[in-house]
């Protein structure tokens, strides 16, 4: 997922994503902790992601006002 993907879509997509990978990043935690997560790398990609689709809301916030 590129920033200009993100930015092409609306905020309420960009929320339905957030949601999307917060929920995703607890299951990579939970597999963590039980020794079931077999690539370990996702971890930093999702949160990677996050922070980049939270970006983008902050930006787009900051141009409504």
């Amino acid at each position: 997922m590129t920033a200009k993907e993100l930015r092409s879509k609306s905020k309420e997509e960009l929320q339905q994503e957030l949601v999307a990978l917060k929920d995703e990043l607890f299951k990579l935690r939970f597999q963590h902790a039980t020794n079931q997560l077999e690539n370990p790398q996702r971890l930093g990609a999702v949160k990677r992601d996050i922070a980049r689709v939270n970006t983008i809301l902050r930006e787009q916030e900051l141009k409504a006002n």
